[in-house]
């Protein structure tokens, strides 16, 4: 196949799709950008200046006024880009508990998705480009070259989570982790806007007992494929 100019990565909470679009993206020299950090760092704003999640008005006021900007890393801590909020460094502050809890009813608003998507579509005109996330290939860019479905199972998904928040010190449980999981799943899967679902055309990977050099070489296939 020609190499697609503009790829969709969509998934579940950890996945592994964020990984995968990075990796793809510095394999293909293009821009990654992962759009669940736009909807993390609402969230982040909300919690911060006092505005409760069940604010729908609220909370979508925010996302419209709020100068989200990801730019590439700015430390050499692990991160994949910088976030930006209003011009504060907020990339780890939008991983933490209290902002995984919320995430999902704020992305389930409407002004909120709609406010949002038309700025990816925006990143995504420019080409060259691959964004993960979860409506990508359904909603956000139905039109993308290149459509990829990261799953893997909820366990699995728990434990890279709970492994990501012990490595930054955070006191949390992974049973706490795969309950909070199941919950987003849920929310993720049955709101009525852009519900978590793969494209009928996307190509479906499942990463439970893979490692990233073998969901990378599945990929590359792909790419391989005349």
């Amino acid at each position: 196949m020609a190499v697609p100019s503009v790829i969709a990565i969509d998934g579940a909470a950890a996945s592994g799709k964020s990984t995968v679009g990075y990796l793809l993206a510095r394999r293909l020299g293009y821009v990654y950008f992962d759009t669940g950090v736009m909807y993390r760092a609402v969230t982040w704003a909300a919690l911060q200046r006092g505005v409760a999640i069940e604010d729908e008005a609220g909370v979508t006021a925010l996302a419209e006024a709020l100068l989200i900007k990801v730019a590439p890393p700015t430390h050499d801590n692990g991160r994949q880009y910088t976030v930006y909020a209003d011009g504060q460094d907020v990339t780890w502050a939008i991983r933490q508990p209290g902002v995984d809890a919320a995430v999902s009813p704020v992305s389930a608003y409407p002004g909120v998705r709609r406010a949002l998507t038309e700025q990816q579509r925006h990143i995504a005109a420019r080409g060259s480009v691959v964004m993960a996330g979860r409506d990508i290939g359904t909603v956000v860019l139905p039109m993308a070259d290149l459509k990829l479905y990261i799953q893997a199972s909820v366990e699995e998904r728990a434990r890279r989570r709970y492994q990501e928040s012990q490595a930054r010190g955070e006191s949390v449980t992974y049973q706490e982790v795969l309950a909070s999981m199941r919950r987003r799943d849920q929310i993720d899967s049955q709101r009525a806007l852009a519900p978590l679902r793969p494209a009928e055309d996307a190509i479906i990977i499942d990463t439970d007992g893979l490692g990233i050099d073998e969901v990378m070489a599945r990929i590359e296939l792909l790419l391989e494929d005349p």
